[in-house]
């Protein structure tokens, strides 16, 4: 077992690492940060007994047969496996609780489907699927436009229970089904289930993990199996265990702990494994800021991601499901790859500058850097919790913005909340009041908007080559459109104090 400390931005800012087997950091173009010790060379085995010592005769077991500590993803497998024990490493045939698609990948999933079940086959459970139209909606784009007729005409054939059409482009509003991002959609309406499996033909569908359940992304051929079977071969993945502990400075939000922790591991850093979060900051945080949280493994390399669930998980499904769920939680003796712990009293804001999520940086780092627009949206940064740390921000200050501020609400109800939920302090007045009053753009439908770019007439697209704050989740040369674009990475509250300053801002600057 090897121990190390890592210094990150902040030199007060102390991160210990714990090993277990082998080491889980990938090594990068700079050095790295963990010192490891040597291995010394083994000594001579000596024999000292050519026969054992003869002992008292030893009667069977009779408490049947001894298991190994499981962390809580291993648990999950086995459970969906049929199995007693798993392993890492271990190939099971997993029965998949919820499967979601929507317009990019869906029509894709659903052609495999017909060819290798047939056309007139029909899905394992029209119940357990759930498809969701969010990507490239609001466009005059034909072939984006279609790919939602495809899901709808799918969804009549199949009688499928769970589809949150939209019909009327021009006003959202008139379609009383359509939701808007999935990832948000599937917690708001309650597909999320602790202990259950969720897959989904997206990569952050890992944000379901905040309610301590398996969820991950697959690819079409996966899910096209996944219709018609409602199994999937899956590997059990090790575990790396974050805690993270200590008072959240009122300064911080979850995007900065995850923007931290994928700054320390890189992008490639829990490649095909799953992330566990736990620690008293973890327990305090909300159901949404946990998801955001979890929403970011992926661009850690992780297979899941996954928060116990606790009584803030039960609260928020109060009122969500009426389906029984059963939790489950790591053993206290179990083996976890490799265990991070941090002290969340000593982080400060950060940023993920161009053009990769682990490029991280300290906000007030880059107060030099000018800025051309704000964009606050996604299943990342565009809940309603989002908004309302955004809100606070501006209130604070009493100032407009700089520069160009688009807004994109997750969904509906997101949207509705930002038209009737008073902010806190702000004497009863609505997001959607201060946001004007601030001068940012109306809030637009709710959608992914141009999070992954999308079609040129996208809103808020980056069509030039501009630099951009996002409370989006990746900033890859092109991800938002223009691939001379520049997206700096940021929590809602700095991604605020940039708007109203028309510079990467460390949001202190009006919070304290």
């Amino acid at each position: 077992m090897a121990s190390s400390v890592i210094s990150p931005p902040s030199a007060s800012f102390i991160v210990k690492k714990k090993e277990l087997g082998g080491s889980a950091f990938s090594s990068s173009s700079s050095p790295s940060p963990f010192s490891v010790p040597k291995c010394n060379k083994s000594a001579a085995k000596k024999i000292v007994s050519a026969m054992a010592p003869q002992q008292a005769e030893r009667m069977p077991a009779t408490t049947g047969s001894v298991k190994t500590a499981m962390t809580l993803t291993e648990k999950i497998f086995a459970r969906a496996s049929e199995k007693p024990q798993l392993s890492p490493g271990d190939n099971v045939w997993v029965n998949v609780d919820t499967l979601m698609t929507h317009d990019i990948s869906g029509p894709g999933s659903i052609g495999i489907f017909k060819r290798e079940f047939g056309p007139d086959a029909k899905v394992w459970d029209r119940e357990k699927v759930v498809i969701i139209p969010d990507h490239y909606i609001f466009t005059a784009d034909k072939l984006a436009n279609r790919n939602v007729d495809i899901l709808r005409d799918f969804c009549n054939d199949q009688n499928i229970k769970y589809f949150y059409d939209i019909k009327d482009l021009g006003n959202f509003k008139a379609n009383p089904d359509y939701k808007g991002v999935c990832h948000v959609a599937l917690a708001q309406e309650g597909h999320c289930r602790p202990g259950e499996v969720l897959l989904g033909t997206d990569s952050h569908t890992c944000t379901a993990g905040a309610f301590g359940q398996f969820a991950t992304g697959i690819g079409n051929t996966d899910a096209g199996f996944v219709l018609g079977t409602g199994k999937l071969l899956l590997k059990v993945p090790p575990t790396l265990k974050f805690i993270m502990d200590g008072e959240m400075p009122d300064y911080l939000l979850a995007k900065d702990l995850i923007l931290q922790i994928i700054g320390e591991i890189s992008v490639a850093g829990a490649t095909y494994k799953s992330m566990e979060f736990a620690g008293t900051t973890v327990e305090s945080l909300t159901m949404e800021e946990r998801m955001t949280l979890c929403n970011m493994v992926i661009e850690a390399g992780g297979k899941n991601g996954v928060v116990p669930a606790d009584s803030t998980t039960f609260k928020y499904l109060e009122d969500k499901t009426t389906i029984p769920y059963e939790p489950v939680y790591s053993d206290a003796q179990a083996r976890f790859l490799t265990e991070y712990r941090f002290d969340i009293t000593k982080l400060e804001p950060l940023v993920a500058k161009p053009h990769s999520p682990d490029n991280r940086a300290l906000a007030r780092e880059c107060k030099d850097v000018k800025i051309d627009r704000v964009y606050i949206g996604s299943c990342t940064g565009g809940k309603t919790e989002d908004f309302m740390a955004v809100a606070k921000v501006f209130l604070a200050s009493g100032k407009k913005v700089k520069v160009p501020t688009f807004l994109v609400p997750a969904t509906r109800k997101v949207w509705m909340d930002l038209y009737t939920l008073p902010v806190p302090g702000s004497g009863g007045k609505t997001c959607s009041q201060i946001f004007e009053e601030a001068g940012c753009d109306t809030p637009a439908s709710p959608t992914c908007g141009a999070c992954m770019g999308g079609p040129r007439d996208t809103y808020a697209r980056m069509n030039k080559a501009v630099v951009c704050v996002s409370t989006t989740n990746r900033n890859f040369p092109g991800r938002m459109g223009h691939k001379e674009g520049q997206v700096y990475l940021a929590s809602p509250y700095t991604a605020a104090a940039s708007a109203l300053t028309g510079s990467v801002t460390d949001p202190r600057e009006f919070l304290q």
